[in-house]
């Protein structure tokens, strides 16, 4: 079914309240008991609490009678795939609880994420809500970019960059706490404080607390900045991790690519994990062709 642009206005707003009502919840809420999923290869993908699935059970309230009235599919990270992506025009891709770690933790980093997807892979809405902060912001393809119901004007790298005396003398980086542990790290560390110099930049700022959905929505609000996480044989992240965050960076005009510089595959055949290209987010285009050599610098492939 192709979705007309009143059709997209009538998802985005079931999306938002979605999002909203869930995220609230979240946000009123501890968690009681801890499960461990099979599987995982990680702790940060390893844990899941009931707020997960309240969280989803909140949504999928609101959404689920659109299934049917606009023949979307459904991907959701706590139910199986069932396939109906594949065979849908448009899919919701749906986290409940991005970065149940810090929430157990207690630490902000978490987020309800929510997106609608055509069956390329390009994400049509992006709705992502911080219960933290109590803020939500979401995109609509070709509409923009919108934070707490008013239009957001994000700066790029270069405005920051020129605005004398703005304090923004930093490349904040972004990325998964895995990232501390990385056989390379060091050499990393290095090459990005290289990058920093020649920006003109006095140094780096890491940011390591936070999962990928509120990653991402840091990297919006902190040019110049990253975040990205290298291919691995393994985990590395899903689909419902990345596409509403894609959406927003697209209408924010910034980078959302796996680490070669390609669109992400937000609807890959083979599996629901991004693990197999990386992930690649950043506030300008040049700063991301230097991440992509720097890949290609330390892995080789």
């Amino acid at each position: 079914m192709k979705l007309s642009t009143s059709d997209l206005d009538v998802l985005t707003d079931l999306a938002i309240s979605a999002a909203t009502d869930a995220g609230a919840m979240v946000a009123a809420s501890r968690p009681i008991e801890v499960e461990h999923k099979a599987g995982a290869d990680s702790l940060a993908s390893q844990v899941v609490t009931e707020i997960d699935r309240r969280s989803e059970d909140i949504i999928l309230d609101i959404l689920r009678p659109t299934l049917d009235r606009f023949e979307l599919g459904l991907l959701t990270e706590e139910q199986d795939d069932d396939g109906g992506r594949l065979v849908a025009d448009n899919f919701w891709c749906i986290d409940p609880l991005d970065g149940t770690l810090p929430f157990i933790e207690g630490v902000p980093g978490y987020a309800v994420s929510i997106a609608l997807v055509d069956r390329s892979g390009a994400p049509l809405i992006g709705v992502v809500f911080d219960p933290v902060e109590s803020t939500v912001m979401h995109a609509i393809a070709g509409g923009g970019i919108v934070r707490n119901g008013q239009p957001w004007s994000i700066e790029s790298s270069s405005d920051r960059l020129s605005e004398a005396g703005s304090g923004q003398d930093v490349l904040s980086v972004f990325a998964d706490r895995s990232f501390l542990d990385w056989p390379d790290h060091d050499v990393i560390v290095e090459a990005l404080g290289r990058i920093a110099g020649e920006r003109g930049l006095a140094g780096l700022e890491f940011h390591t607390s936070g999962a990928a959905v509120m990653n991402a929505c840091g990297v919006l609000g902190a040019a110049p900045a990253c975040y990205f996480k290298y291919p691995k044989t393994a985990g590395g992240g899903c689909l419902w991790d990345y596409a509403a965050t894609t959406c927003l960076f697209n209408e924010a005009g910034f980078v959302a690519s796996d680490i070669h510089g390609n669109p992400l595959e937000l609807n890959r055949a083979d599996s629901t994990f991004m693990n197999h290209r990386g992930v690649l987010f950043a506030t300008d285009n040049e700063l991301a062709l230097r991440l992509q050599e720097l890949y290609l610098s330390v892995r080789g492939n």
